[in-house]
């Protein structure tokens, strides 16, 4: 009970959950895109471990009811080696972010989030075979940045857009492989001590908007519309991303 009081008294709470309901959103139809919309805002309310904790929480709920579609749909093989060098880089990025201060993390994850955007917008891509040792590859990287500032997406998101699936299944690995490297996450954080309490039960609140969010950008995903999502998702990114700089506070 005291730990839900204290959630409740979060100062900036409904920053947080106008922040997990546009992550929720731009999640349901894209298949990514939670932690670079999400971590920027929540940085400015909740010290780097604690956002990661709520952001971890809350995303292994939100989109449990599209995950079984999504395994069926996405490439399975493909999240299994990303996954295992997952493993690698992960314990490294979190050992990273328990040297630095709360202003490295919110630059860290606001300037990585940019980054990501300007690559997509200008349209570069991986060319060539998707192999097994570049799937492992950029899990490792994945994890290291998931570690270190949260976003285990962009490596992947990078790799993935360039592939000869379908679109259908791009957003599929990417939600199945996402919802996974949560639970990586969250083991190493509690491994490492790093786990807080009181971001536990605010995750869970949290993700209260953000499955109503998830659930809502699900059901507008249109495949033949995907051009006009991928625009509106970039928008948000860019606007969470900029306005979580502490440069503007």
């Amino acid at each position: 009970m005291q730990a839900l009081l204290a959630a409740l008294h979060t100062e900036g709470i409904w920053l947080l959950v106008a922040g997990v309901f546009l992550a929720g959103l731009v999640r349901g139809f894209s298949g990514f895109g939670t932690a670079m919309v999400y971590l920027p805002i929540a940085g400015q309310v909740l010290s780097p471990f604690e956002a990661l904790t709520t952001l971890i929480t809350m995303d292994l709920i939100g989109p449990l009811l599209n995950i079984p579609k999504a395994m069926r749909t996405g490439a399975m093989g493909d999240v299994r080696r990303l996954l295992l060098g997952t493993l690698i880089g992960l314990p490294v990025g979190v050992w990273m972010l328990s040297l630095v201060a709360p202003e490295v993390f919110r630059y860290g994850v606001s300037l990585i989030a940019l980054l990501l955007l300007a690559i997509l917008l200008a349209g570069l891509r991986y060319r060539g075979i998707l192999t097994k040792r570049l799937i492992f590859g950029t899990g490792a990287l994945s994890g290291l940045l998931a570690g270190s500032v949260g976003l285990p997406g962009p490596p992947v998101i990078l790799l993935y857009m360039a592939s000869p699936h379908r679109a259908a299944v791009i957003r599929a690995t990417i939600m199945v492989y996402l919802i996974a490297a949560d639970v990586l996450m969250l083991g190493m954080l509690a491994l490492n001590g790093y786990l807080v309490g009181t971001a536990v039960v605010l995750g869970l609140i949290l993700a209260i908007p953000y499955t109503i969010g998830n659930l809502s950008g699900a059901a507008i995903f249109h495949p033949k519309a995907e051009r006009v999502y991928r625009a509106v998702a970039y928008i948000i990114i860019a606007v969470s991303a900029l306005n979580g700089l502490p440069l503007f506070d």
